[in-house]
């Protein structure tokens, strides 16, 4: 039988070379099927090229857990929902391999090759290691090696967004694309003025990946400056809109309701006249049309970038 020939120490042994051994992707299969947990192999520079490890007739996949794969050679490699955890994939050839459904949390994915691989419902991580590795050197004040490690972490997210996109897979793909901007603005000086505005885009937008916080921000300002107007009093007519404590608990309600009113009408620029502002309010209403002006804009780019994939 093939995986008689490689004893349980070749699995874990770092000093042997495996590019040239012969039949070690049937072997690996063997062992596969066996049963027998395959957790720490050491499979840097192996030719597995078109291996197959599918746990044919069983919905969980094999588990190919904590392995060295550095530049391994996995072109047509056939792994649907294999496990992978925490393994190195750096480097490796995944060239129209099959992933579907494969767990690839904690891998180290950067330089992978994904060209023509099938990546639907891959597992993947909500950071990848890059980044959490950067993170943690950036609290215990490694701020150099947390700005390289981010580097690394931004190349992979553009690299698997790449492929994602590629592969039609447009709503993993923008999430990649905003963990890959995320980086980059990790990257930059502190205290700058361009880390302050990346930072203002992603909380608004999302870098224009999350239209949802556009209209959390909108509704936000609205009911702001609603309470503002309030507090200031705008006009209706000769009548004074808002809060009075000489009168009834409905009444200022009614007041507030119509400053609400208000402030829909002005950060919409719709301005039907109705309801002026006097005083104090004439600023926040400014202020608040040129800011909805604006955020209106900027929804209709997120809205139709995400529609029109």
């Amino acid at each position: 039988m093939a995986e008689a020939k490689f004893e349980e120490s070749f699995w874990l042994d770092t000093t042997v070379d495996k590019r040239e051994r012969e039949g070690l992707g049937d072997a690996l299969a063997q062992r596969a099927r066996s049963g027998r947990p395959m957790v720490g192999f050491q499979l840097k520079n192996a030719d597995l090229a078109g291996i197959d490890l599918v746990n044919h007739g069983e919905h969980a996949g094999y588990q190919l857990r904590d392995a060295d794969l550095y530049r391994a050679n996995l072109h047509g490699a056939h792994l649907f929902a294999l496990d992978l955890r925490g393994s190195s994939l750096m480097k490796a050839d995944l060239r129209q391999a099959n992933l579907h459904c494969a767990d690839l949390r904690g891998c180290n994915l950067l330089g992978i090759r994904l060209d023509g691989a099938r990546l639907d419902n891959v597992i993947w991580d909500r950071q990848l290691l890059q980044e959490r590795q950067g993170r943690q050197r950036l609290r215990s004040g490694d701020c150099t090696g947390a700005t390289e490690l981010f580097q690394e972490a931004e190349e992979t997210y553009r690299n698997l967004r790449l492929h994602l996109e590629q592969a039609g897979l447009f709503e993993q793909a923008g999430r990649f694309f905003h963990r890959e901007m995320v980086m980059r603005r990790l990257r930059m000086p502190r205290y700058s003025a361009q880390r302050l505005l990346s930072w203002l885009v992603d909380l608004f937008s999302g870098y224009g990946e999350k239209p949802l916080n556009v209209v959390l921000f909108s509704l936000g300002l609205i009911g702001f400056c609603g309470l503002l107007y309030f507090l200031v009093g705008v006009r209706l007519g000769e009548q004074t809109l808002g809060l009075a404590l000489d009168r009834d608990l409905l009444v200022n309600l009614m007041d507030l309701l119509n400053c609400f009113y208000f402030s829909v009408v002005t950060f919409t620029t719709l301005g039907y006249g109705d309801i002026s502002p006097h005083g104090l309010a004439r600023p926040i209403a400014a202020f608040e049309a040129f800011v909805g002006s604006f955020t209106m804009a900027l929804f209709v780019v997120v809205f139709v970038k995400k529609m029109t994939r």
